[in-house]
């Protein structure tokens, strides 16, 4: 999802300092908000001298409450069963990681000194060592209690569905809606083609479920932390069961195919997963009200990008 820069107008700082307060770090005073992540909004939390980073998840389309605990759940049992390749996420006093704030769901990880890798940074030869070794200590991990099993993130129907939805003409909900409805509406064929070929691909990675295995998600570079202990993985809110291949999409275009065992169809179904996906959150954007924010034109990028892609 598009890189969300702007405040949201839904929650207050204060608000954030107080949730904080009342479930994670009682001498919270204040939080400044962060114009970092992807499809998330993030404050740095202090207090007490303790710093946390603070996490905003808003549900739907992509969660529910219970799958998203569960992710954040998953992430800290294997914390704590060794494996240091994750960032882990803080329980609240209730015991749960996420605290529902009605602007959707407040999580918390230490506040860690380190960086983040530039991607040419993360396609150095050296450094995709790295990562491959951190995915398979993830991969070759016990599954954690109650983690969810990736599912497809469209329907069957999607691709028809859209095309009812950008037939009615114009869309009004804002100044890039109608050029947002016009792309969409001008690759319908593409749609259905990649809609057909990603629920074939599915069918076959759901028949073997047996070889599944605790994966990230989105393992890019802008989710990996470089510290004083090495290589970590931080925003584990898509952990999930699935073929290993679902981590492995940047690593390929990275130039790390000669070095993974990643057979062509789980790739191609995952490079699908995320195209549809994200197509799917493009069309809800502009379909909503909007102001033409500089989150709105990062995302019309973003929904072009995927659109004009090639497989």
């Amino acid at each position: 999802m598009s890189l969300v820069l702007s405040r949201p107008s839904f929650i207050t700082d204060d608000a954030v300092a107080r949730a904080v307060a009342a479930h994670w770090l009682p001498e919270a005073a204040e939080a400044d908000y962060l114009p970092w992540g992807f499809g998330a909004h993030h404050w740095r939390v202090a207090g007490g001298g303790t710093s946390l980073f603070v996490t905003l998840d808003q549900l739907a389309p992509r969660h529910t409450a219970a799958s998203l605990e569960a992710a954040y759940a998953g992430a800290a049992a294997l914390a704590d069963a060794g494996l240091g390749v994750v960032c882990a996420p803080l329980p609240a006093r209730t015991g749960r990681f996420t605290v529902d704030v009605g602007a959707g769901m407040l999580s918390v990880t230490p506040w860690l000194e380190g960086r983040t890798p530039t991607e040419a940074e993360a396609r150095e030869p050296g450094h995709l060592r790295e990562v491959l070794a951190v995915l398979a200590a993830l991969h070759g991990a016990a599954s954690p209690d109650g983690l969810r099993r990736w599912a497809p993130r469209v329907g069957p129907g999607f691709a028809d569905e859209l095309r009812a939805r950008t037939a009615a003409r114009p869309w009004t909900s804002g100044p890039l809606a109608e050029e947002a409805r016009t792309a969409l509406a001008d690759h319908g064929d593409a749609i259905t083609r990649w809609t057909g070929r990603y629920h074939q691909l599915a069918d076959l990675a759901l028949a073997h479920q047996d070889s599944w295995v605790p994966t990230h998600g989105e393992p890019h570079h802008a989710n990996q932390l470089v510290d004083a202990h090495g290589l970590r993985l931080v925003d584990w809110e898509s952990l999930a069961l699935a073929p290993r291949e679902r981590d492995y999409a940047d690593l390929l275009t990275a130039g790390a195919g000669d070095r993974l065992h990643a057979g062509p169809a789980m790739v191609e179904l995952f490079a699908l997963d995320w195209r549809l996906s994200e197509i799917d959150e493009y069309a809800r954007w502009f379909a909503a009200p909007h102001t033409g924010s500089d989150d709105d034109h990062t995302a019309l990028e973003g929904l072009h990008e995927e659109l004009s892609a090639a497989l």
